[in-house]
């Protein structure tokens, strides 16, 4: 197993934790590398079943532990009731520690689950990022099949089966009867769209009249996808200044490439050049997102686009300033390409620093808040020192 970034901080830890996360990313290889006394894995339907029917039994096996004890459910959420007899054991005091599983904060949020504030900690596990692959990464793998371990992992021709199933039977089947809709087919229709749009800015108008979906339909279809925690929804930047001509549309970004690319069937040939700058720019954020999660900061991630057109593809928000980042797949860094984030300076209320961040091979000042980082020098060193 590769080391991921969370562990130390789960298994050092004396409190209880919630792992949240996408299906196939890991979430049960870790929790069982922590050696739980009692583990119970709630997709296997004979378990499911038998403490859908019978809760009261899992308070029962704890109780019959001797001694302080790690216990383990994963996917916690197809159960939710539990959550309420773990409050209650927790309530209790004693010897018991907790380590929980989730892949849908909905199915959680519906089962009306306590979600057991101040007594367990978050914790978000994503696909793999950068810094857990150490010398396994390759940035062309990376954009094209994505980052979840079970496939990353595996030779090219097995990855790109195991993604095209994972696509198919997960995200089509599992997802659709989350869906709750009696029209399956404007389902499957929207999930093209959703892939397909990845990293654009939504105009849920022109959405509506292209997929006959109406408006409200495709943000409920969106709010199902986040609360599954397939897809994260990047606000608008929005500056203090109510005045200033700032478009408000979202961006949605998938966790994995892979699966977007297999919702569309690219992921089996090489990506063209016109698809790999759009894909870099959102590995970039997905690589900002998962560091944010791993390193528990509390900063925020936008976008910012004018009335006008000017865009500028991320914004890093570390509490005491901005950093506008630009994200380009080419070699070569001109004054020119800060012209976005000169103009989104303008904008800040806080003090901006701006960057490049590129496929090239040496990181260059062009001025002192200006400057361009090959994406690996960006999230080995830059990124690491932001305070």
């Amino acid at each position: 197993m590769l080391d991921r970034m969370v562990f130390p901080r789960i298994q050092s830890s004396h409190k209880s934790v919630l792992l949240l996360g996408p299906r196939q990313v890991g979430k049960t290889t870790l929790i069982r590398s922590l050696k739980p006394r009692l583990f119970l894995d709630l997709m296997d339907e004979t378990l499911y079943l038998a403490y859908t029917k019978d809760p009261g039994r899992f308070k029962r096996e704890i109780t019959a532990l001797e001694g302080p004890a790690l216990i383990a459910v994963d996917e916690i959420q197809r159960v939710p009731v539990l959550l309420n007899m773990i409050q209650a054991i927790l309530d209790e005091g004693g010897k018991y520690r907790f380590v929980l599983s989730g892949s849908s904060a909905r199915k959680l949020k519906r089962g009306h689950a306590n979600l057991l504030p101040g007594r367990v900690l978050i914790e978000h596990l994503d696909p793999l990022c950068f810094w857990e692959l150490g010398t396994k990464f390759d940035l062309e793998k990376s954009i094209q099949l994505g980052s979840l371990p079970g496939i990353y992992l595996e030779d090219r021709r097995t990855a790109v089966d195991v993604l095209s199933s994972y696509s198919q039977i997960y995200l089509r089947e599992e997802i659709h009867a989350e869906a709750l809709t009696r029209n399956l087919g404007s389902y499957a229709r929207f999930l093209d769209m959703a892939a397909q749009a990845s990293g654009q800015w939504i105009n849920y108008t022109k959405m509506a009249s292209d997929s006959e979906i109406p408006k409200e339909t495709l943000r409920r279809f969106y709010s199902l996808l986040e609360d599954t925690l397939l897809v994260h929804r990047v606000p608008a930047f929005r500056p203090k200044d109510s005045a200033r001509r700032v478009s408000q549309r979202e961006r949605f970004i998938f966790f994995d490439l892979g699966v977007r690319n297999a919702l569309l069937g690219i992921h089996q040939n090489p990506l063209s050049p016109m698809e790999k700058g759009p894909l870099f720019e959102q590995w970039v954020f997905l690589q900002m997102a998962a560091f944010i999660h791993a390193e528990k900061k509390q900063w925020h991630l936008s976008s910012f686009r004018t009335d006008t057109g000017t865009e500028v593809d991320w914004v890093l928000d570390t509490g005491n300033r901005c950093i506008a980042i630009e994200c380009k797949w080419g070699k070569q860094v001109s004054q020119h390409d800060f012209g976005p984030l000169r103009i989104f300076e303008k904008f800040s209320p806080k003090p901006v620093l701006k960057y490049i961040v590129y496929n090239g091979a040496t990181v260059q000042k062009f001025s002192s808040s200006e400057f361009a980082a090959p994406f690996r020098e960006f999230l080995e060193e830059v990124l690491p020192a932001f305070r």
